[in-house]
């Protein structure tokens, strides 16, 4: 037998201002539009907007 999908699933965060990425996971059920964080991005040495990418 096939086991089915999981519910969480691995994503990539980007930075708006530079090329930094972090990466997470995410439940697929609660949150089904992309993920906007505000975390730090050691480039600029402050707190940017991350959105999820593919």
């Amino acid at each position: 037998m096939a086991k089915k999908k999981g519910q969480r699933i691995v994503i990539k965060l980007r930075s708006t201002e530079s090329g930094h990425m972090y990466v997470t996971s995410k439940n697929r059920n609660n949150d089904q539009q992309r993920l906007e964080l505000r975390k730090y991005d050691p480039i600029v040495r402050r707190h940017v907007l991350y959105r999820e990418t593919k």
